[in-house]
């Protein structure tokens, strides 16, 4: 994703941390993971559904579009907002979450 132009927003680190460990932080969301599980776990037709009852927070809607550029799957996940639906790098609520 960082060779396709991924940079991480750390200014949704709520924490005091320096550079790197905002970084590592982020980087364990719970929709980040449940995407990674399903990247690996569901075949390539299908698409990969997850369900969260909060907001997605910024950096995770701009990964989830990341990962779905590079990998060439469509990802659905609905938060307490609304649905959004990656396809190719983009999501059907037009970046207004």
């Amino acid at each position: 994703m960082e060779r396709a132009g991924y940079i991480a927003g750390t200014s949704f680190v709520l924490r005091e941390l320096n550079g790197e460990e905002k970084n590592q932080t982020i980087r364990y969301h719970s929709e980040r993971l449940a995407v990674a599980f399903g990247l690996v776990t569901f075949p390539s037709d299908r698409p990969i559904r997850v369900m969260k009852n909060l907001r997605i927070c910024g950096d995770c809607h701009t990964a989830i579009k990341f990962m779905s550029k590079c990998t060439g799957r469509v990802i659905i996940a609905r938060d307490n907002n609304c649905f959004h639906h990656f396809e190719d790098g983009k999501c059907s609520c037009g970046d207004y979450w």
